[in-house]
């Protein structure tokens, strides 16, 4: 019985890896096929721009209601259908002629895309549970991995002429097919508590979740707005401030990528050994040191070496608030990573567009300090990761009549044997 539940146990950990890189695929292969769709629908920069504001804006929808649903369904349902709704959602965009069918096409997919998201994100935190350590790091890190296999498929078959519409449908079926295939594989719900005390105990751990969990939420929201900026204007920042060639600009992002995938493969073990709270403290401190060396930087080597430092910082954080959230309370697990998440992504995408108008008050490279800030602030917060959950307080309270009837007797005991 025992090795048939490790069996299956190892199953769910591939089947969620494999949703990890199906999301990390989709998105990848959409952000790939920008230019080409943005000159087939005949949209301006300006006009993508805000379209791409609805994606996030069905991101954040997504997340939100999805994650209700699969704390009360399960992430066995919910997963499979919210892949097949993203896998199905990268099509459309290929289609799209003009901005309003763009549009709505992009709304779809990032109603998809926060849907996958979440509920994969509460399965992962279920098959840690499990495994009891953490594992969490390696399924984002397997999303990094979805978006490469995504910028290399890409670059293919547009070198063969292949239209977005031929290679998104190809990515689309080809996702499908593989979430169909892995579904079973995926961890039943998990049993919850039937008697009354477990039942108010888990009421009394609801009412205490939202102040952690809003402050897991703004962590997320100020280290994902890190990243945004690092997608964004890594490349930018070293072409601008350091008169970069385009070729070696484009290393700079190359650098941050690659060290965050590699990172977050080698994060889990780090965290067995010293626990989340040093993970976000010290990445996010070094994540500090990154940035300011970024915005100070003479030279185009020392400048490269900083954004390779910040994916490195940055790689462990982001997962173990997730994992955080989706342990504080096990029955809400969907609905407190839906908060952290949508925060965050919130976060990734208002990042950018902070930076943009600062660079009218400061050069570009200076308002990487910003940034900067917010890391110093996460890594003298990071104890919020700390766990608090209601239980072991449960253990205690049920104990103590039991200590003091104890006392009791024992105090008894010392009176009758004073009186002899």
């Amino acid at each position: 019985m025992f090795a048939h539940m490790f069996v299956s146990l190892r199953a769910a950990r591939l089947a969620t890896f494999t949703y990890f890189t199906l999301n990390g695929l989709l998105l990848g292969a959409w952000i790939v096929h920008i230019p080409v769709i943005e000159h087939r629908a005949g949209i301006s920069h300006a006009s993508l721009g805000w379209l791409l504001l609805l994606l996030g804006a069905g991101a954040f929808a997504g997340m939100h209601v999805v994650g209700p649903l699969t704390d009360r369904f399960g992430a066995r349902r919910v997963v499979p259908l919210s892949a097949a709704l993203c896998s199905a959602a990268l099509i459309p965009p290929a289609f799209a002629g003009n901005a309003g069918t763009l549009g709505l096409a992009l709304l779809i997919l990032g109603i998809g895309n926060g849907g996958l998201d979440v509920s994969m994100n509460t399965h992962a935190v279920q098959v840690e549970a499990g495994y009891k350590r953490p594992i969490m790091s390696a399924f984002h890190a397997m999303f990094s991995v979805g978006g490469v296999l995504a910028a290399l498929v890409g670059a293919r078959t547009l070198s063969w002429g292949w239209s977005p519409t031929t290679t998104l449908t190809m990515i689309s079926l080809c996702a499908l097919t593989a979430t169909a295939v892995v579904a079973p594989a995926l961890l039943s719900r998990p049993a919850t508590a039937s008697t009354s005390t477990a039942t108010s105990a888990i009421r009394s751990r609801r009412a205490r979740t939202p102040r952690r969990i809003w402050a897991l939420a703004g962590l997320a929201l100020i280290l994902m707005l890190t990243e945004g900026v690092a997608n964004d204007w890594s490349a930018l920042a070293l072409r601008d401030a350091l008169d970069a060639p385009a070729a070696t600009a484009a290393l700079a992002y190359g650098a941050f990528a690659s060290a965050m995938t590699i990172g977050r493969f080698l994060t889990d073990r780090v965290v067995a050994r010293f626990g989340p709270v040093a993970i976000v403290r010290y990445g996010c401190a070094l994540a500090t040191l990154a940035l300011t060396t970024i915005a100070l930087a003479p030279s185009i080597p020392l400048a490269l070496a900083g954004w390779t430092l910040l994916g490195v910082g940055l790689s462990g954080a982001v997962p173990q608030l997730f994992s955080a959230a989706g342990h504080t309370d096990p029955d809400a697990a969907g609905t407190n990573v839906s908060r952290v998440a949508g925060l965050g992504y919130l976060g990734m995408l208002s990042g950018p567009a902070i930076i943009g108008p600062l660079t009218q008050l400061v050069p570009l490279n200076y308002t990487f300090l910003l940034p900067a800030f917010f890391c110093l602030v996460a890594a003298l917060t990071a104890h919020i990761l700390h766990p608090r959950q209601k239980a072991p307080r449960l253990e205690v309270e049920v104990a103590r009549p039991v200590t003091a009837r104890s006392s009791a007797i024992g105090h008894g005991a010392e009176q009758n044997r004073e009186a002899v």
